[in-house]
């Protein structure tokens, strides 16, 4: 008998159509998963974040065996369990003397470079399939991007759509614009209330594994209690169904706003289920078009959600593997202030900053104007350290992945990268958190007032930021109003806006 194939599937791979699972012989071939230590700390991942994934493991791995698939499933209180993908493949190539190695090529830079180590160091060949779940393969990326000055997502999103056909009549875009994101910007009305999310009540198996994380990581970031993340592909399409039923059709119009005590709105919470790959993007996008088509969502929900899948995830997971392993390093505008402590404990006195932190901490979750215009916000205006940041954005969301999370931190919220993403900073006002949400009305500061006692540090941290880049960003045609405000401005009233700034920082988070 010939001897069988290791095939490889990671953690934020428990999909029946990975590549590695491919032409798998259930008679022969032996899967292996690993649930590994140094995986669970690299950073300190959110317990929500870990049990969520330990438990699609295992599901996946029941889902596997009941098809008659061999799984060498490796746990993590094995006491036998080395703690790395290294050592349990070798442990698992010792137990069944396989003629190769088969896996999909990882979401990480640094997990492919310890697979593709394995063939000198463990003598048998080692094949790394590409990942055939994504709409757009990296090489369909890199011919796109070369030659280009400026790798823009719209752009990328225009060819996406043009090749997939979603939202095309013929070779134009459906209802004539490629892009309704100004019909997207809308503050939630007051006294409008989002329908509540679905509920996926952990079951046994979730369970243990929630035990296991809380005996194991008792001092990482964040709460387990109200574990809801769908851990199965039937939930997530589940998760997807009830999207599409009940909050898609809202969603065009309010994804930008912020609401006092409104954690979700009318966002999808499907990122999980696309990141861990319980659910594909092209179905998913299938499925929001087939509701437009069907006259059951508008035209302006249904394009701002592909967009965010079709265009700006494809885009992101492209620009990262196109830049690094050098991307993460990069630091255009010279930040090196520590992360603040409040950024573990949301007590900084900011409503705003500290909703989305103990959210957070509490669902492992934060929609995405949380992200980048609360919380990046912050970080970028007070000059914040890149590494410090990213490392925090990766520990602490249930779907950070470092090939979605790396390039939305750094070169979106941080424009760390100069500009390589982002045609502009996106540095904003107490305004702006004030037009687009409602934490404001009840802050202890004033959001308008930019100096002196109960001002909003974002109004001070804002005018600081631009005087401090004004000669980055001085050939930049969309930072020339804020520039000419800059020019316009009283020397002593930016003086004292910029010591209100040092004084700010200066007791929130001191320069090394």
């Amino acid at each position: 008998m010939q001897p069988p194939e290791l095939r490889l599937v990671l953690g934020d791979q428990c999909s029946a159509s990975l590549s590695a699972l491919e032409d798998l012989d259930p008679a022969r071939d032996v899967v292996l998963m690993m649930e590994v230590q140094a995986e669970c700390t690299y950073v300190p991942h959110h317990p929500q974040k870990i049990a969520l994934i330990l438990s699609a493991m295992r599901h996946f791995a029941r889902a596997l065996e009941a098809r008659g698939v061999r799984v060498d499933y490796i746990r993590l209180d094995d006491p036998a369990n080395t703690g790395s993908f290294s050592g349990e493949v070798a442990r698992a190539v010792a137990r069944h003397a396989p003629a190769r190695i088969i896996a999909t090529e990882p979401g990480e830079w640094r997990v492919l470079a310890e697979m593709e180590s394995w063939e000198a160091t463990l003598g048998l060949p080692v094949e790394i399939r590409d990942d055939t779940r994504f709409l757009a393969d990296l090489a369909f990326f890199r011919r796109w991007s070369h030659g280009r000055k400026q790798l823009r997502v719209e752009f990328f999103y225009r060819e996406m759509r043009r090749a997939t056909g979603l939202l095309m009549q013929g070779d134009q875009p459906e209802g004539g614009e490629w892009n309704y994101d100004a019909e997207n910007r809308k503050p939630l009305p007051k006294g409008m209330l989002p329908p509540a999310a679905p509920r996926f009540p952990p079951d046994a198996i979730t369970q243990e594994v929630m035990a296991l994380v809380a005996a194991r990581f008792p001092a990482h970031f964040g709460r387990l209690e109200g574990f809801n993340w769908p851990v199965t592909a039937a939930e997530a399409k589940r998760a997807l169904a009830a999207f599409i039923a009940e909050r898609l059709p809202r969603f065009g119009d309010f994804q930008d706003a912020l609401a006092e005590g409104e954690a979700t709105l009318f966002h999808s919470l499907i990122s999980t289920s696309l990141n861990i790959g319980l659910l594909l993007p092209g179905d998913v996008c299938a499925a929001v078009e087939a509701a437009y088509r069907a006259g059951q969502v508008p035209l302006n929900a249904a394009e701002g959600f592909i967009r965010q899948v079709l265009g700006w995830r494809e885009y992101v997971r492209g620009l990262y593997w196109l830049k690094m392993p050098g991307y993460g390093a990069t630091n255009a505008l010279a930040a090196h202030r520590p992360l603040p402590e409040f950024f573990w404990k949301g007590d900084s006195g900011l409503r705003c900053m500290d909703a989305a932190i103990t959210q957070t901490r509490d669902l492992a979750y934060a929609h995405h104007i949380q992200r980048l215009m609360v919380t990046g916000n912050f970080a970028l205006l007070a000059g914040l350290d890149p590494l410090a940041v990213q490392e925090w954005y990766l520990a602490v969301y249930a779907d950070a992945f470092e090939w979605v999370e790396l390039p939305n931190t750094h070169g979106m919220a941080l424009h760390a990268d100069g500009g390589v993403m982002a045609s502009k900073p996106y540095a904003a006002s107490g305004a702006y958190l004030n037009r687009m949400g409602n934490h404001c009305a009840r802050c202890r500061y004033d959001v308008k007032r930019a100096e002196g006692e109960g001002a909003c540090p974002f109004n001070f941290l804002y005018w600081d930021f631009i005087a401090r880049h004004a000669q980055d960003f001085a050939g930049n045609p969309r930072m020339a109003m804020p520039l000419s405000t800059l020019r316009k401005m009283a020397p002593a009233k930016l003086a004292a806006l910029r010591s209100e700034a040092a004084k700010f920082l200066d007791t929130v988070s001191p320069l090394p």
